[in-house]
């Protein structure tokens, strides 16, 4: 199947809605990414794919390096996954003359915290690049990966529970849901492939973006470890996971929490934004529980100076209300 290219919402959805309080949105006419924002008053305001003009630069940096965010976060107290630890590819540990952070210290490192481990690109995004790994041979061929568009990886100890994302906006959370990971019901009849590409299909038919790369060699391996290959035939109401991510852009799904969550993670999500010199903020946390009630064992796995909501909205005409209601509120921070 061919790769859909993937459009981003917050354009053509902020055009939609400016115009309830007196704004107006010019969008860059040949790639359809930046945007200027004239409001009312006067003043202008500007974005660029899904990085609106409301975080400071300073924070905003900080927080797209996922290493120097989690070393300030744990330096402040907060709960981060536990054993991560960055190392450097060849190129990028010649040049800042660092040769000790190499692939072969990483496998040390996952072998001295033991496997299963996750790796992941230090800069990415949308849970791209990111794998459990269960031995030497699946870490070096991640890693390897990983190193072709990002100079720095993390290895970190596997954190297991419920993943959330909550969604803040100056000292309010605005949004919160669960995000379940890549996942198809088999029917007792047909392979893993052909739920795979129908879910693709389905996928489409709700206007989502999502593109599923079904030889994804994530998917085999996590296939692989649950005993099957894409040509396995689930029995009726089996359910099987195909990634360790729960990224919706990854094609994982998300139920909303928002009137649900606890209090506590509120707090911990507010303080938290603020602490990182952040006004809007996605804080991604694994719960070993559930998000409603008081928090006990959780982690955080890493925060989002620009949490885009494309693919939540695009799971359901009621999240493309709630994602429009979001944007109306940040329009209107801006603003001020």
């Amino acid at each position: 199947m061919k790769k859909k290219k993937e459009s981003f919402i917050l354009g053509k959805l902020l055009q939609k809605i400016a115009s309830k309080i007196g704004a107006s949105v010019l969008i860059e006419p040949k790639w359809r990414v930046a945007g200027q924002i004239i409001f009312k008053s006067g003043k202008h305001s500007y974005f660029r794919f899904n990085t609106l003009d409301l975080n400071p630069m300073g924070s905003s940096e900080m927080a797209k390096d996922k290493d120097y965010a989690n070393f300030f976060m744990r330096t402040m107290g907060y709960k981060t996954v536990p054993e991560s630890r960055p190392f450097f590819s060849n190129a990028w540990g010649d040049t800042i003359g660092d040769l000790t952070q190499d692939i072969n210290a990483a496998y040390l490192h996952a072998k001295k915290i033991g496997f299963p481990v996750i790796v992941k690109p230090n800069s990415g995004s949308q849970g791209s690049g990111v794998a459990l790994v269960h031995n030497k041979q699946e870490f070096y061929k991640a890693m390897r990966t990983i190193f072709k568009y990002d100079r720095v990886a993390l290895v970190e100890q596997k954190v297991t529970g419920r993943d959330y994302r909550i969604v803040v906006l100056d000292k309010k959370v605005i949004s919160a849901y669960e995000r379940i990971p890549l996942n198809i019901v088999g029917d007792g009849k047909v392979t893993i492939q052909k739920l795979l590409i129908k879910k693709q299909k389905d996928f489409i038919t709700l206007g989502r973006d999502t593109f599923i790369k079904i030889d994804d060699q994530r998917i085999i391996v996590k296939l692989k470890h649950q005993q099957l290959n894409l040509q396995s035939v689930p029995k009726k109401g089996q359910k099987i996971y195909l990634l360790d991510n729960a990224n919706l852009s990854s094609g994982g799904d998300s139920v909303d929490v928002t009137e649900k969550i606890h209090k506590g993670f509120k707090t911990v999500a507010i303080k938290l934004t603020a602490d990182m010199g952040l006004r809007l903020c996605g804080v991604d946390v694994m719960v070993d529980g559930d998000i409603v009630k008081t928090p006990d064992k959780y982690s955080i796995l890493e925060i989002n100076s620009a949490p885009g909501l494309d693919h939540y909205a695009k799971t359901g005409k009621v999240q493309e209300r709630i994602v429009e209601e979001l944007y109306l509120k940040v329009l209107k921070h801006i603003e001020t």
